[in-house]
């Protein structure tokens, strides 16, 4: 089992680990329409399902030393703002290793998605040689597209998790195109109500 890692501090963020006492947060961040807007399908519900949700990052840490962070201000690490990052994780049969991020709508509009995803894929690509990441969007959600097309993400086709759901756009990174993208400060996304 990898030992439990330190946090991970960027420009303006604190990346760390998932705990138990973070569960309040999560459910503040999921109880919160415009977070969960284009997102409500897959959110958990309720207290149970939540709490499940965070024990399996926890888990995820343990087995492979990375996961979804707790993300928090630089200048106030004890602020928690969202939770993002890379999991090992299969959508409608497409197995690989997946983007996610939660932010409070407070800190909308920075950058701080691409600032926490540029260092994942930094974890991903140049420390674990891993071949691609993948990350699934609703067609709807406008601005998350435009933050993976500015990381560098491709349109790779569609998924749909089963009859009834909305089909997902399909993301990718590999390690390749990762290789050939200038490194610089992550652009911000404006966020278009």
């Amino acid at each position: 089992m990898p030992a439990s890692p330190a946090a991970l501090v960027t420009h303006r963020l604190v990346l760390r680990p998932p705990r138990d006492s973070d569960l309040d947060t999560l459910m503040a961040l999921y109880a919160d329409p415009a977070v969960t807007r284009f997102c409500a399908a897959a959110t958990p519900h309720g207290r149970i399902a939540t709490e499940a949700q965070l024990k399996d990052w926890i888990v995820h840490w343990r087995a492979y030393g990375f996961g979804h962070w707790a993300i928090a201000w630089r200048e106030r690490p004890d602020e928690l703002i969202g939770f993002g990052g890379l999991m090992r994780r299969s959508v409608a049969g497409h197995a690989g290793l997946y983007l996610y991020y939660r932010i409070t709508p407070q800190a909308w509009g920075r950058g701080l998605a691409s600032e926490m995803a540029l260092h994942a894929f930094q974890q991903a690509f140049e420390q674990r040689q891993e071949p691609s990441v993948i990350a699934a969007v609703l067609p709807n959600n406008v601005p998350t597209r435009k933050t993976l097309d500015s990381l560098g993400l491709r349109l790779k086709g569609t998924v749909s998790d089963g009859p009834g759901s909305a089909a997902a756009l399909l993301y990718e990174l590999t390690a390749e195109r990762w290789a050939s993208l200038p490194r610089g400060e992550p652009e911000a996304v404006a966020f278009a109500a």
